[in-house]
């Protein structure tokens, strides 16, 4: 069978959860009650292939490719086809549950949660909708099968791919990989055009009226309103009006932007706008309106080390926190934290080192416990306090803003080249499970 055919049948697999339940509504709409005559059609290592998943499947099918327009092969060669993909996803959903991959019904139904926000639905609506579909059940069976093929797809060939620092120096070397991680920047502007016939009078007018715009932009006036009383302004008094334009420029690359943008945009933070700045076209007010794929990563971190004294089956909650404020109080009085830390800490990762956590990010610990490192001063000393762990002492050793940029670009060209090689190991992957499965057809 065609590659062109195997890969619209994989891609109909692979769709997004939410573009398979449309094309379940729609298939069973084309035939409302479809009935079908279940039975086995193939036995699949432990599993099998009913004739109901393969009149399902055939359906949605069928339904994609004429949403897209696209001709279908024979009869034959679409039942070969369609077979094929549901023996390799039976294989997998063989090893998912082989390994423990279940969702439950909780997981389901935030699936489905997000499915009907997207649609504008409430949950409850979305699911009636479903039911008068009478697809209710076959949505809720698919998502748990995407769910489960995705996960294992996710663990099995990932483990196959190997990235080497190597292969992330030269993709960032690249043309392909320094456009891919340079960032993309959502430009808007203002323009009051000063033609070549303007005198000098005018165009210092013209200056001035770009400079009471940005008097009243930075003041905080919205960008869009500004530009459009401007206009109405200016169609409303001819010929002494200024003739106002401009907009969005959409999302670009700094080497897609105007020559005049260039410098100006990338030392924009996200909001600012510039000052009126003159080309040969007039006067620009040029605000960065958004920006995506910013590989500067300034990170606050905290540097901070505790003791942990936690609750258990020979300490009782009083017990734990009577210790906590001997531990406390014999820090007060002098004695050495990493030599206490190491006698009478619970936790077994920072004991070693003397209960030292180390340099940690805002985010990296525990809510309650990082809500009290953060109201905190450096060389503080908490008293004991409580976190679902049991009882801290804490004290913050530094506090440091880290720039983590590079970090950040080496893992969005891990993950760039990552991508590039799960489609072919993936590939592979199906291919050798297919050829060690045992596969028997029934007619």
């Amino acid at each position: 069978m065609s590659n062109n055919l195997r890969q619209f049948l994989t891609q109909s697999r692979l769709m997004g959860i939410s573009s398979v339940t449309a094309l379940l509504m729609m298939a069973t709409g084309a035939n409302a009650q479809p009935q079908v005559l279940d039975k086995i059609i193939a036995v699949v290592d432990d599993g099998v292939v009913l004739q109901s998943e393969y009149e399902e499947r055939v359906l949605e099918v069928q339904a994609r490719a004429t949403q897209m327009n696209m001709a279908l092969p024979p009869p034959d060669a679409l039942r070969e086809q369609v077979m094929e993909s549901l023996v390799i996803e039976n294989l997998q959903l063989q090893l998912a549950e082989r390994v423990g991959i279940r969702f439950d019904d909780d997981t389901l139904n935030r699936v489905i949660t997000d499915l009907a926000e997207s649609s504008n639905m409430s949950f409850e609506q979305y699911v009636s909708a479903l039911q008068a579909q009478g697809v209710y059940t076959q949505t809720r069976e698919r998502i748990r099968r995407e769910l489960a093929v995705n996960e294992v797809q996710r663990g099995m060939v990932n483990r196959r791919i190997t990235i080497t620092d190597q292969e992330i120096d030269n993709y960032l070397s690249s043309e392909a990989g320094r456009m891919a991680m340079s960032p993309d920047y959502l430009v808007d502007q203002i323009l009051i055009p000063v033609p070549e016939s303007d005198s000098e009078a005018v165009r210092q007018a013209k200056e001035a009226f770009a400079r009471e715009l940005y008097d009243r932009l930075t003041a905080g006036a919205d960008f869009a309103q500004v530009r459009m009383e401007a206009q109405q302004s200016a169609a409303a008094n001819p010929p002494q009006g200024f003739q106002v334009t401009g907009g969005e420029l959409g999302w670009r690359k700094a080497d897609q932007l105007p020559s005049l943008f260039v410098d100006i945009v990338p030392a924009l933070t996200v909001g600012q706008i510039n000052e009126p700045v003159r080309s040969a076209n007039g006067f620009h007010l040029i605000r960065l309106s958004d920006v995506r794929g910013d590989s500067t990563r300034l990170v606050k971190q905290t540097e901070a080390r505790h003791i942990l004294i936690a609750p258990s089956e020979i300490r009782t909650e009083d017990q734990a926190r009577r210790l906590a404020e001997s531990v406390h109080q014999r820090i007060v009085d002098g004695e050495d934290f990493a030599v206490l830390a190491r006698q009478f800490s619970d936790d077994t990762m920072s004991v070693v080192a003397g209960g030292d956590l180390g340099w940690v990010s805002d985010g990296g610990m525990p809510p309650q416990f990082e809500e009290q490192i953060r109201s905190m001063e450096v060389d503080q000393l908490s008293a004991p306090f409580r976190t679902s762990f049991g009882w801290h002492v804490a004290e913050v050793t530094g506090r440091r803003e880290q720039d983590l940029s590079r970090d950040y670009q080496r893992q969005q060209a891990e993950n760039a080249l990552r991508q590039r090689k799960f489609d072919i190991e993936l590939e592979n992957w199906m291919l050798e499970i297919r050829d060690e499965a045992y596969v028997k057809t029934i007619n």
